[in-house]
């Protein structure tokens, strides 16, 4: 399975470590973020990488260029506009033609999930998407109900769900059909997350629960540091 790792943000929480580089090439621990992701993914099994750029996008191409990780890197560069993870997602399309399945994973996330297993799944269950959560505090939580089915977001201060339903929070990890290409909007830029809600309506997108794994959000400097530590 080939995968697409997001690194096109300008990343903002990592101010002011992102000055003068791109978020992917911050480091923790002595690697860049996207080294570490890099590796992950291919003791995961990922047999291709393609990596979307914008913010300082010739450092990142310089850095693929100049290391060798003994698995096919390829660029998707939105250097000329950024897209949004929807938008990203969208222009990539044409590294995965002939897949049926694919990755999508955030660079500024570490993990050491079992992908292979959820692979295995998302084919199992034959979603449109499968989508890695964890119950973790956050201001974005969203709602699934007993099967596994994303439904909605949750209200700020959402308390009270009918019986079967569970909040839980998006890990910036999801396996995705290629048929969800055509169902797209038509818009270059645009958010991946309202796509999900409305074609959830219509298209399996489920929930891949993961609170037994390592996770963590590298997104901000106190992050980097709590690594470290």
């Amino acid at each position: 399975m080939k995968a697409l790792l997001l690194a096109a943000g300008l990343g903002t929480r990592l101010r002011p470590l992102t000055d003068d580089r791109p978020k992917a090439l911050v480091e923790a621990d002595g690697k860049t973020l996207l080294e570490h992701n890099i590796l992950y993914l291919k003791s995961q099994g990922i047999t291709e990488i393609v990596i979307n750029v914008h913010h300082f996008g010739e450092q990142i191409i310089d850095f693929v260029r100049c290391h060798d990780f003994s698995i096919p890197l390829r660029i998707s560069d939105e250097r000329g506009q950024l897209l949004d993870t929807g938008g990203g997602l969208r222009k990539a399309a044409v590294f995965f033609q002939g897949e049926e399945n694919f990755l999508v994973y955030n660079v500024d996330v570490f993990c050491d999930m079992n992908l292979q297993q959820m692979a295995e799944t998302h084919h199992r269950q034959g979603n449109l998407v499968t989508m890695a959560v964890r119950h973790r505090p956050t201001q974005r939580h969203l709602i699934f109900d007993a099967d596994g089915r994303l439904l909605r977001r949750a209200d700020e201060g959402t308390k009270v769900l009918s019986q079967g339903e569970q909040l839980a929070a998006f890990s910036g990890i999801h396996i995705l059909s290629t048929h969800i290409f055509p169902l797209l909007p038509e818009e270059a830029c645009f958010s991946i997350m309202p796509a999900y809600l409305k074609l959830a309506s219509g298209h399996p997108i489920r929930a891949y629960f993961h609170d037994e794994s390592f996770w963590m959000d590298m997104g901000k400097p106190e992050a980097i540091r709590a690594y470290e530590q």
